[in-house]
């Protein structure tokens, strides 16, 4: 059996009792689109590798890989996962994938990166990839989560777009971040309900300050709980979008590999 390369944790943060991020070396070698997906995980008890779909968080043009993680006690993999330190090793294959990228949709005006908890991950990748900016004029990021404190990733990295010098400067005042809750007070400049109940009453709409989705102007990437993604999808279609894949471009995409 051909082994899997390792890599070094660089640094772990613990935003919840059940979130946590990661940062790891990167291989030389090691390309990918920003959106993409990888294998990686732990070497298990019985000498067998114990590997999960992770979602890239870091954008494609960083020295680093980073990963945003749900910990769950019972959970094969992420049981042992969220105790990892700085200095250990993890196993990553090296071949990414995945469909929520940038050629996976048709050319658009406004882009819509639509997530619950911890399906945030591949866009904070996009709307840190400077690329999505020369593809559209707007990018909208939501975040739906139960808690505020679960809120704080997305936060975290969206502060980090407006303070890196390079950065700002291509993003500017195109990127708006939209974070609601479901299960508290909303936050300072946040939203109370579901993503989707936000669609339908064209509140996300007005706080965005653009028109409802439109098959010309909008394009809408997808990631998070099945049962959002799967009302997010009808609300894409009653839209007039159209689902697009690596292979055929369209108006919204999904990641079919994993629910984040």
């Amino acid at each position: 059996m051909t082994s899997i390369p390792t890599e070094t944790v660089l640094e772990t943060r613990h935003y919840t009792d059940d979130l946590f991020s990661f940062r790891t070396t990167r291989p030389q070698s090691f390309r990918f689109r920003s959106g993409e997906f990888a294998m990686l995980g732990l070497m298990g008890d019985n000498g067998k590798p114990l590997l999960r779909a992770y979602s890239i968080a870091s954008p494609n043009w960083a020295h680093e890989l980073e990963f945003f993680s749900i910990k769950v006690p019972d959970g094969p993999l992420t049981s042992r996962l969220q105790h990892i330190a700085p200095g250990d090793e993890i196993l990553l294959k090296p071949r990414p994938t995945g469909t929520l990228v940038l050629d996976a949709l048709l050319p658009g005006r406004v882009l819509w990166l639509v997530s619950t908890g911890t399906g945030i991950a591949p866009f904070t990748s996009v709307a840190r990839d400077p690329e999505t900016y020369e593809r559209f004029d707007r990018v909208v990021l939501t975040q739906t989560c139960r808690t505020t404190a679960e809120l704080q990733y997305g936060i975290d990295v969206v502060d980090g777009i407006r303070k890196d010098e390079v950065l700002s400067e291509v993003v500017g005042d195109r990127l708006t971040h939209i974070a609601s809750v479901t299960r508290e007070d909303a936050g300072p400049g946040q939203l109370t309900g579901r993503v989707t109940e936000l669609i339908e009453t064209g509140e996300l709409f007005q706080v965005a300050g653009v028109p409802a989705w439109s098959p010309e102007a909008d394009r809408v990437m997808i990631c998070g709980s099945s049962a959002m993604i799967n009302d997010t999808k009808a609300l894409c279609e009653r839209a007039g979008l159209e689902e697009g894949s690596n292979a055929s471009p369209g108006g919204y995409v999904v990641e079919k590999a994993f629910v984040g």
